[in-house]
């Protein structure tokens, strides 16, 4: 039996007896649309979790926000760099699930005052500055538009490092977040 190999567009087909197999091609690459999606994604959670806190009190958000954790954060890839929005002092940089949801929904007394999702958050919207993709890493960095029930709006500035994962996941594993500079 003669086998030839051709190296063709990025995949390799191997020619037996005059039939043609593909080999198997992962590409992990992230498209613009998965990070939109991603990034909508995330605050329909935080409305969600602010939704759960207002129904059901705080072990329901707790179980919300847990979710949202594993589901759109890379905690099982190794550390996630998460700045929360109001964080100070200590605990300022977070690299820990716990820490993470400290930041969604409080009650954790070596987090201070956070619980940054039970304010009662109801409309989110997102504007990127700018898109960073390159392979399977994409970054962004623009506005995040909260409303909350009485219909006021906080604007912060977040940045977000997204990643896949070895399943093909887009996950979270870079979250700054912070209110914007006021000159005195």
């Amino acid at each position: 039996m003669k086998r030839r190999t051709l190296l063709s567009l990025g995949f390799v087909t191997v020619m037996a007896s005059g039939a043609a197999l593909a080999a198997p091609v992962q590409n992990n690459n992230i498209t613009e649309d998965e990070v939109r999606a991603a990034q909508q994604a995330w605050g329909a959670a935080l409305i969600q979790i602010s939704q759960d806190y207002a129904k059901g009190g705080q072990a329901k958000a707790q179980a919300t926000a847990e979710a949202v954790l594993n589901q759109a954060y890379g905690y099982k890839m190794g550390p996630v760099l998460f700045k929360p929005t109001l964080a100070t002092g200590d605990t300022t940089f977070r690299t820990t699930h716990e820490g993470a949801l400290a930041y969604f929904v409080g009650n954790n007394p070596n987090y201070g005052d956070d619980g940054f999702a039970l304010k009662g958050w109801q409309g989110y919207e997102f504007n990127n500055a700018a898109v960073y993709i390159n392979g399977d890493l994409a970054l962004t960095m623009g506005h995040v538009t909260l409303t909350n029930k009485a219909g006021e709006t906080t604007t912060v500035d977040k940045t977000w490092g997204f990643k896949k994962d070895d399943e093909g996941q887009l996950r979270i594993v870079l979250h700054h977040s912070s209110l914007p500079f006021v000159a005195n």
